[in-house]
Formats: structure tokens, C-alpha cells, sequence
């Protein structure tokens, strides 16, 4: 496996992870921070906003996951790899969120 895949599919997990929030906080109709927000990261966003930047993390990740390289969800390395980059993503969506409730 190339290097720059490992990246790839950590950094999607990563996408992955983050757009859970956004995603599933624009479709309940709820406000929810965004990095479009004011002040960014801190202030709320629309649902509509949320929504879009769900989708646009999903896409990313999709990008990062399925078209760079050959992942393969029954070889263990490239899950893991995913999901490892999504368990830093969420710790770190913890740790930040945490602080703002």
C-alpha cells in the first residue's frame, strides 16, 4: 500500500466523522455550529448550512475512501485506517464540543 492511501483513508475517516454531526443537526431543523458560522467554529449556523456542509464532508470522504487507491472493507488495514483517522476526529469533535455546552 502507497503511503499517501494511508493518508487518504485516515483523512477520509476523518471527513466521514465530521460530517455526522453537521449532517444529521441540519436534518432535525437544529442550529448547530459550523466554520461558517460567527465566530467560526463557535457561533450556530442554519440547518440549511449544516445540511450542505454534512454533504460536502461526505464527499470528501467518499473522494478520500473509495476513488484514491483500492480500499477494501474486508481487508482489516484499510478499515482500520479509516478508522482510526475517525476516531481522532471524533475524540477531537469531543473535546471541542464539550466546551461549548
Amino acid at each position: 500500500m502507497q503511503w499517501y492511501y494511508i493518508v487518504a483513508y485516515f483523512i477520509g475517516g476523518a471527513f466521514f466523522v465530521n460530517a455526522i454531526p453537521h449532517f444529521v443537526s441540519g436534518v432535525m431543523g437544529r442550529k448547530f455550529t459550523s466554520p461558517f458560522a460567527s465566530p467560526p467554529g463557535k457561533g450556530l449556523s442554519s440547518p440549511a448550512v449544516n445540511v450542505a456542509w454534512g454533504f460536502v464532508n461526505f464527499v470528501a470522504a467518499y473522494v478520500l475512501i473509495v476513488r484514491v487507491g483500492s480500499f477494501n472493507c474486508h481487508t482489516d488495514a484499510d478499515v482500520a485506517i479509516a478508522g482510526i483517522g475517525g476516531l481522532v476526529m471524533g475524540l477531537n469533535l469531543a473535546r471541542a464540543f464539550g466546551k461549548l455546552a
